[in-house]
């Protein structure tokens, strides 16, 4: 059974949907990369599939033993976030909130969770800095961290790389790849369809013209909606 299954969903705001009905899986060790147009509703789906904005109609379900609390999220960052006057450490912890339950503080198994992962991106020696006074790159890393702290299973990422300049791109695209490779389930919106059927095993395309595409970034490529979207940049 696969980790997410969406059926005959419609996300959108005051009873008007921002596409057609989408239906897609996301299996374990998946790298699903979400396409489309400026405004066709990727974003919006995203936080459908998190349950902060109720679909319209459809269905959102979970298996293969994944729980809902279980998804790590790494949003768009506002400027308000990135101003965050915390320190590397607290934020990367704070991925561990769900986990809490009813105790007020957190464990040594939660905070050895946090050290490794903060080690695994590279940035333990940050723990101490303001999360504010960070690169953008580099506070890119520590939302990681912070998912990561949520989750080892599934990762959402919305335009992850969205204000960085190239060098770190490619570097956190690497990073991301690296996850997916140790096993780590990937669902990413990005504007870069290149970046998609480089890096995705899936592709999940929204046009604006509410033009639906899912399955392999091979079938992808022969699809019409590559052909009228990315396609016709190579031409």
């Amino acid at each position: 059974m696969a980790y997410i299954t969406v059926k005959d969903l419609e996300p959108g705001y005051e009873g008007q949907p921002v596409t057609d009905k989408i239906n897609f899986q996301v299996n374990k060790g998946d790298y699903l990369c979400i396409v489309g147009e400026n405004g066709a509703g990727k974003s919006t789906l995203m936080k459908t599939i998190l349950h902060l904005i109720k679909p319209l109609s459809g269905t959102i379900s979970y298996g293969d033993g994944l729980e809902e609390y279980e998804i790590g999220y790494l949003p768009q960052q506002s400027f308000v976030q990135k101003d965050f006057p915390a320190s590397v450490w607290e934020v990367a912890l704070s991925g561990n909130l769900a986990k809490l339950g009813r105790r007020p503080f957190y464990s040594a198994a939660e905070k050895k969770n946090t050290r490794e992962r903060l080690e695994e991106l590279g940035i333990w020696e940050l723990r101490n800095k303001c999360y504010r006074d960070l690169s953008g790159g580099q506070q890119q890393r520590v939302l990681l961290a912070r998912a990561l702290c949520a989750t080892t299973k599934l990762l959402l990422l919305d335009e992850p790389v969205s204000g960085l300049d190239p060098k770190v791109t490619t570097e956190l695209y690497r990073l991301i790849r690296k996850l997916n490779q140790s096993g780590v389930t990937i669902l990413m919106v990005t504007h870069d369809v290149h970046v998609a059927i480089e890096e995705a095993t899936h592709i999940l395309h929204i046009g604006d013209n509410r033009e639906l595409f899912f399955g392999t970034k091979e079938k992808y490529l022969e699809s019409s909606a590559w052909k009228s979207f990315g396609g016709k940049e190579e031409k």
